[in-house]
């Protein structure tokens, strides 16, 4: 009987820490975990009893690289329970701070996270020793996202400027951001062109993807939940459709939709349910990239990353044209008992969030449901597919091919540095 065991510890390059156990027997897996064994952080708990104002901002720093995400998803469901929307300057002011976030968290994950990769790198900054010209396009690129964030939210990372019903203050001029956002949409271009000539594995999966879809946008603060087998539902119902569930080897919880596991949310997703609504200059980028209608090999999901840049930032600058400040810079919200749902497209994928406010406009109930939770039986259902066939591999190429097939996903384990320990035993 072969035992193999393989360890990997100490990892950057995705956030968080987990480990991935892999069993098999006469060249069949029989076991297979991604473990996720740092612990709960609780948010839900910590909101209850806090005012309805206060989730924004708390549930801002659930992550470092998508603040905005977290406060879009919360001032929408809250906004919801309390019967208020947000249209016109406003929501355009909100897009804006979300294409920040877009561009900026796609930025680091191409250039620094995932492109090391393709180019045979352990690092960005390996990477960068010799490619100094394409990794400072990134940091540029990121940097232009960070600045919108903060022309709109206060600052770049865990913005002060947004509150319920809108925001504290309006900006005045976004000039200097549009001509920083010009030179981002020529290297966004540039990136999508490079992405596309990587050498990706011939792999493609099944997918059962999720995301929000907008009747005429591609779908990032609003949208009804759709799902690729032609079903959909609104932002309210979700509920109903996502069920979330413990597992034994992981503190993170995963989720089923309509009862089973394995769905996909994020670029993938969204560009397979909303591609048809991309800017002009993304779409060409798209096919041009040779992407088609739909896109199911994961590692190719870099492309589809790079292809929202370019929507992110082709979108930013049409609101920055013809943007007017607002006469004010947030709609009256009055807090009253009910329940509220939010749900908007974080990088990473759609992020819900739940309230309920008592009569003291207190929140009684807090329930968030983030992407890489969804995605998490997703990834093990990849790395099945993967590691099965190629059983009879050497080590350390096995592993490599564990760590990309993780990263295809961008997942968001927590806020530290580390994430996969990996055990393959044969017996």
């Amino acid at each position: 009987m072969t035992h193999k065991t393989i360890r990997v510890g100490g990892l950057t390059r995705v956030e968080g820490e987990g480990a991935l156990l892999v069993r098999a027997r006469g060249g069949r897996i029989t076991d297979l975990q991604l473990r996720i064994y740092e612990p709960p952080r609780f948010f839900e708990a910590l909101l209850r009893g806090r005012a309805f104002t206060e989730p924004p901002d708390i549930t801002a720093r659930v992550c470092g690289i998508c603040p905005v995400a977290y406060q879009m998803s919360a001032c929408q469901a809250l906004e919801s329970a309390c019967g208020v929307t947000v249209e016109g300057p406003l929501r355009d002011l909100r897009l804006l701070l979300y294409y920040g976030e877009w561009i900026e968290s796609h930025a680091l994950h191409i250039y620094l996270l995932h492109a090391p990769d393709f180019l045979g790198y352990p690092s960005g900054l390996a990477m960068a020793a010799d490619h100094r010209p394409l990794v400072e396009r990134g940091l540029a690129l990121k940097k232009a996202g960070n600045e919108l964030v903060a022309a709109v939210g206060g600052r770049a990372i865990h913005p002060i400027n947004v509150r319920v019903g809108g925001f504290y203050h309006a900006p005045r001029d976004l000039t200097p951001v549009a001509e920083r956002l010009q030179d981002a949409l020529r290297a966004a271009l540039a990136t999508v062109e490079w992405v596309s000539g990587f050498d990706f594995p011939g792999v493609e999966h099944d997918y059962r993807f999720l995301a929000l879809r907008h009747p005429t946008d591609y779908a990032i603060l609003s949208g009804d939940v759709a799902v690729s087998d032609g079903t959909s539902f609104p932002v309210a119902d979700w509920p109903r459709h996502v069920v979330e569930e413990q597992v034994p080897h992981s503190t993170a919880l995963h989720a089923r939709l309509d009862g089973r596991p394995g769905y996909l949310t994020g670029p993938l997703a969204r560009y397979a349910l909303n591609a048809a609504r991309l800017s002009p200059l993304a779409s060409r980028a798209a096919a041009d990239a040779g992407l088609g209608p739909v896109c199911r090999n994961p590692f190719r999901s870099i492309v589809v990353r790079a292809v929202e840049i370019v929507h992110a930032c082709e979108e930013a600058l049409r609101i920055i044209e013809r943007y007017t400040p607002p006469d004010q810079a947030a709609l009256p919200v009055t807090a009253r008992s009910g329940e509220g749902h939010g749900a908007s497209e974080a990088p990473r994928g759609t992020l819900y969030h739940r309230y309920r406010i008592d009569d003291a406009g207190l929140i009684a109930e807090a329930d968030i449901v983030p992407p890489t939770a969804q995605n998490q039986a997703r990834i093990e259902a990849d790395l099945h597919a993967l590691v099965e066939p190629r059983l009879s591999l050497p080590v350390p190429e096995l592993t490599e091919l564990c760590e990309r097939a993780i990263r295809n996903h961008d997942p968001c384990i927590s806020c530290s540095a580390h994430f996969l320990d990996l055990r393959l035993r044969h017996g």
